[in-house]
């Protein structure tokens, strides 16, 4: 079988609102190594926590609709629980002729796992208070007991820490402590990742967590399913045009820059 052309082969883009994401294109290259990858990082409205739903709506779709039109990419995946919880259903309805995989919490398969039936979700609180993680919680997790812990400054650590600088294990222990609930001789035993900058520091979480828990983290399910929906090409060579990323501050620091050298991307 011929090669298919390096042209032919439109690259993945991958969507945070900052580094976190990586998580998921880490997973990514793996399963679709044929494919070149843009991973574009809106460290302009980082954090998306804070923003009002109606203008963080906004500012997606408008981002989406330069992103597309420049890259013109095979899919998006979408590694942002807040952005997809928020504008996922929009993003679809705006753009029909792409396929956006997104990222939601995975209180389903948290709920199937569990032994004791207390689970909590660590996630930011724009992810917390969104319609849609209740709806997940009541459509799979009727049956457990399901904190939502949404941590004001977990993103914004894990940032740091991704970039080598220090953080305090105080500080780290009082964001992921309300996550662990004792209730009637049963402990929570699954705590889910709802932001993909969580699972770069999962090693830390387990080290500082009064318990074992098992960490969630989805980034290999959302990888799974952008491969099922990418066409193979396993005979292309890899396009030499892409694996870079993209900053909406333009002005991405010498160590975030550093750090995307280590993922093999080149910074714009």
């Amino acid at each position: 079988m011929e090669a298919t052309a390096k042209a032919d082969l439109k690259p993945v883009l991958v969507f945070d609102s900052g580094i976190g994401g990586l998580t998921v294109l880490r997973e990514a290259r793996v399963l679709m190594p044929e494919r070149g990858f843009i991973y574009v990082a809106d460290d302009a409205g980082f954090p998306y926590g804070g923003w009002e739903e109606e203008a963080l709506k906004a500012r997606i779709l408008a981002l989406f609709a330069e992103l597309l039109q420049r890259y013109a990419p095979e899919i998006c995946i979408i590694a942002c629980n807040t952005a997809f919880t928020l504008a996922g259903a929009d993003l679809r309805a705006a753009f029909p002729q792409m396929t956006f995989v997104g990222t939601v919490p995975a209180i389903k398969p948290a709920a199937e796992r569990t032994r004791s039936g207390l689970v909590s979700v660590l996630a930011t609180p724009g992810t917390v208070k969104r319609a849609y993680t209740r709806d997940l919680i009541q459509s799979f997790a009727s049956q457990c007991h399901v904190r939502l812990v949404g941590s004001e400054n977990l993103a914004r650590m894990a940032e740091a820490y991704i970039r080598g600088e220090t953080v305090s294990d105080d500080a780290v222990r009082a964001e992921i402590g309300p996550c662990f609930v004792e209730k009637d001789g049963a402990r929570t035993d699954i705590v889910v990742l709802a932001c993909t900058h969580y699972p770069f520091m999962a090693n830390l979480f387990r080290k500082l967590a009064p318990w074992p828990v098992d960490w969630l983290d989805p980034a290999e399910a959302i990888a799974r399913q952008a491969r099922r929906l990418v066409p193979a090409a396993d005979h292309a060579d890899h396009p030499d045009a892409y694996d870079f990323a993209v900053f909406t501050s333009e002005a991405p620091d010498f160590s975030t820059r550093r750090l995307m050298q280590g993922f093999g991307l080149r910074t714009l």
